[in-house]
């Protein structure tokens, strides 16, 4: 196998990575993530699907896995295993604890496909990296994991909040973005009571109800949201 083939192959596996991780590709969007040209992706793409692999075309909008198809992650190389460890300890600094829980439970996931060696080695390095505020770190949250669903699934939720001022109330909010400002999450959310936008502490958040009832999506990216308002 020449150094071509080896390419080639490394960029099919990437493909099929992506389209696993993303709604839709365009031939574009392949073709300059990976440095080649829009011809050599639709050449990648006949290779996958003679191959067998369920890569569908929505015509005039790009490519797609089909749904429900799904192979394991074919291999991740030592410097990339010990980049998700050294990111665990930065996930540790957060104060939320379904934050952390749901990123520690993936890192579990994936050391489990890991051959015994890389086992041994991401288990080491874990023992072995350390921030010091991590240790017996505080968790005053715990419900990013409720929000990011509700955030995806547009469902309105039911808040119970305490301002600055200590003022407590009860909130019907559309939720938008999450974002983080060093230890702390905020809540980007369309707030039914003010009729505006509005920032919301997770740590201030003492209730969570993820509600049934659907919303409108706010059409604007988180970068125009920026734009418009600050």
């Amino acid at each position: 196998m020449n150094d071509n083939d080896t390419k080639r192959l490394s960029r099919l596996a990437a493909i099929i990575t992506q389209l696993q991780t993303t709604r839709l590709l365009t031939a574009t969007n392949l073709a300059e993530r990976f440095g080649v040209s829009i011809r050599t992706i639709y050449r990648d793409i006949r290779a996958l699907e003679q191959a067998g692999v369920p890569v569908l075309t929505e015509e005039g909008k790009g490519y797609y896995m089909m749904e429900g198809y799904r192979i394991p992650p074919l291999m991740f190389t030592e410097n990339q295993a010990n980049a998700l460890i050294l990111a665990e300890q930065l996930v540790l600094k957060n104060k939320d604890q379904s934050f952390v829980k749901d990123y520690c439970d993936a890192i579990d996931k994936i050391k489990a496909i890991l051959r015994e060696s890389g086992k041994d080695k991401v288990n080491l390095l874990g023992e072995r990296t350390r921030f010091d505020q991590n240790v017996n770190r505080e968790r005053n949250s715990s419900n990013i994991s409720e929000l990011q669903y509700a955030l995806t699934n547009f469902l309105l939720i039911s808040i119970d909040y305490m301002n600055k001022e200590n003022l407590a109330s009860n909130r019907i909010v559309e939720p938008f973005a999450l974002i983080n400002t060093t230890e702390n999450w905020l809540l980007i959310a369309w707030c039914r009571l003010r009729k505006e936008f509005r920032y919301f502490r997770l740590d201030r958040i003492s209730k969570t109800l993820v509600m049934t009832e659907k919303f409108e999506p706010h059409r604007m990216t988180l970068q125009e949201y920026f734009d418009k308002f600050y």
